[in-house]
């Protein structure tokens, strides 16, 4: 690991539940971050959520704008996106002529086909896995150029992070009776699986049929991650399993669990889950 990724690390401990938005993470200049972030992703040390800014249509895109619509090998809603591209090759999500509940979907699936290409990703939000924390914990050197002072905060949040990942993890350590310590299940769950754990916390948690989303993340990631959940989520949702609704008074949830919802390109996050019968 080197300097700057290393640095990455330790401004990232610094923030609520290991987690930022990427333009939190100030302590590099904007390539470096970039270039950091990437590294660190390719070896499962943080997660981070990606949006698309910027979509081109490709060749077999443009075929497809020049034959029949009723024979695609595409549903009505990915042609109307495809469509939105017959006047101008390179496009935003937002002008893709999709619902905002069933855009990412789309677009993924046209890119998958080929028509589609991203051609500008930002990265919104990151966040350490458990991985990560074991490695900086247990493991971490750094090597390569860069400047390599570090200032006392940042060796004092390093030092305070060791520390709690210690006193965190020895108790699971230590055997009861005898017995070896409990198994943590990581095998990860299907749709079904999702949507029954949701009925389970509604049900335990009294919550009416409102179940707000921090709920199911605090049970279900790990061993999913946040856009795997997200996505499943969406699934359920197209399925009509499910219903989301948003929080009109966040007066009574911290910012952590308002962050937890799903955001939306306007008008706020999907905060709530709802079960359709």
């Amino acid at each position: 690991m080197d300097v700057q990724e290393l640095k990455f690390l330790i401004k990232l401990i610094t923030q609520a539940d290991y987690r930022a938005k990427f333009g939190e993470i100030t302590i590099l200049k904007s390539a470096e971050k970039n270039r950091a972030c990437r590294s660190l992703k390719e070896n499962n040390y943080i997660d981070l959520i990606e949006k698309i800014d910027k979509l081109r249509i490709t060749d077999a895109g443009k075929i497809l704008l020049t034959e029949d619509s009723s024979n695609l090998p595409i549903t009505p809603e990915e042609y109307k996106a495809i469509k939105a591209f017959s006047k101008q090759d390179i496009l935003s999500p937002g002008k893709t002529n999709t619902k905002p509940d069933k855009r990412n979907e789309i677009i993924s699936s046209l890119i998958d086909k080929g028509f589609l290409e991203a051609i500008k990703i930002l990265i919104k939000e990151v966040w350490l896995t458990e991985e990560g924390k074991k490695f900086l914990a247990t493991e971490s050197s750094f090597n390569g150029g860069g400047n390599i002072t570090f200032s006392k905060k940042m060796f004092a949040d390093y030092l305070g992070f060791i520390r709690n990942y210690y006193a965190k993890s020895a108790p699971a350590q230590i055997s009861t009776n005898g017995k070896a310590p409990a198994t943590t299940i990581t095998e990860k769950p299907t749709d079904e699986e999702i949507l029954n754990a949701i009925v389970d916390l509604d049900s335990k948690l009294a919550t009416d049929n409102y179940l707000p989303i921090f709920h199911l993340r605090n049970k279900l990631q790990p061993p999913l991650n946040r856009e795997e959940l997200d996505n499943a989520l969406y699934r359920l949702q197209n399925d009509d399993k499910i219903e989301f609704s948003k929080l009109a008074d966040g007066t009574h949830y911290s910012k952590e669990e308002i962050n937890a919802g799903i955001p939306q390109p306007v008008g706020g996050s999907w905060f709530f889950i709802m079960v359709n019968d």
